[in-house]
């Protein structure tokens, strides 16, 4: 999960960038879905990796996280049920 601390219009300047960012990782199969929170206070990125380690400098990656526009929650899980279509999940 993220939060922006900082204006939308400093948001949204980099912008077309973090979607460059999401793109290059849901293209890599780390990001599954990811999506803006209601009210436009930030985001949500479900995301799949093997270690907290590789997702924290994939986090660092994006240019929301560089210029310091927003702050990253990790919140790690052990998924246990998944519905049909995401089984291969768990």
């Amino acid at each position: 999960m993220l939060q922006y601390i900082r204006p939308l219009a400093a948001i949204d300047h980099y912008l077309d960038a973090h979607k460059v960012f999401l793109d290059k990782y849901v293209q890599s199969g780390h990001f599954i879905l990811s999506g803006r929170r209601k009210p436009r206070t930030g985001a949500i990125i479900l995301c799949k990796s093997s270690s907290r380690k590789e997702v924290e400098a994939i986090l660092a990656e994006d240019p929301l996280d560089k210029y310091q526009l927003a702050l990253y929650e990790i919140i790690e899980i052990e998924p246990i049920f998944a519905a049909q279509q995401l089984e291969q999940l768990l």
